[in-house]
């Protein structure tokens, strides 16, 4: 089994089919979105400011992310780094590390994406301990702050380069 974490664009018209199967639990979209609304955010409006990622373990994607930058930034971020957002893993392949392939792929696919940032940050449910301590493992540090987001409170995290 091979586990790579490659740019949407470099996909090719199958894979692009099974990034839209992509399904997560029900009780995960208030958390990471679906992947319909992930790739409305990719693809609606084209820029430099969204990448999106795939997880492709022996060629099949098995999860998807979102990358953010300058203009859409969100007001939370440091300019000089990228955002984490939309991170589903299909829940057919859940459980299999996964996630964790993402989060360890992830620096240097953010780094080749945006060479300019010093680092990446993510905001998560203050409520999510396994999000927290699974972003933590990977170097992510909680910023200490919490702020009212769409569903409740989130914390902030980051992890410098």
């Amino acid at each position: 089994m091979t586990a790579r974490l490659v740019p949407y664009e470099s996909l090719n018209a199958l894979q692009r089919q099974q990034v839209e199967a992509i399904e997560v639990h029900q009780e995960q979209i208030k958390f990471s979105g679906d992947i319909h609304g992930a790739l409305h955010t990719l693809l609606s409006k084209p820029g430099p400011g969204v990448k999106g990622f795939a997880l492709l373990v022996d060629e099949i994607p098995v999860a998807f992310l979102l990358l953010k930058r300058p203009p859409v930034l969100p007001a939370w971020a440091n300019e000089h780094s990228a955002t984490l957002h939309a991170l589903q893993v299909d829940q057919r392949s859940q459980g299999k590390g996964y996630g964790k392939a993402c989060l360890q792929a992830l620096p240097e696919a953010a780094r080749l994406a945006f060479p300019e940032i010093k680092g990446l940050e993510l905001s998560v449910d203050a409520d999510n301990d396994a999000a927290i301590a699974l972003y933590a493992r990977y170097g992510f540090v909680d910023s200490g702050e919490a702020y009212k987001g769409r569903i409740g409170y989130e914390r902030r995290m980051g992890l410098v380069f």
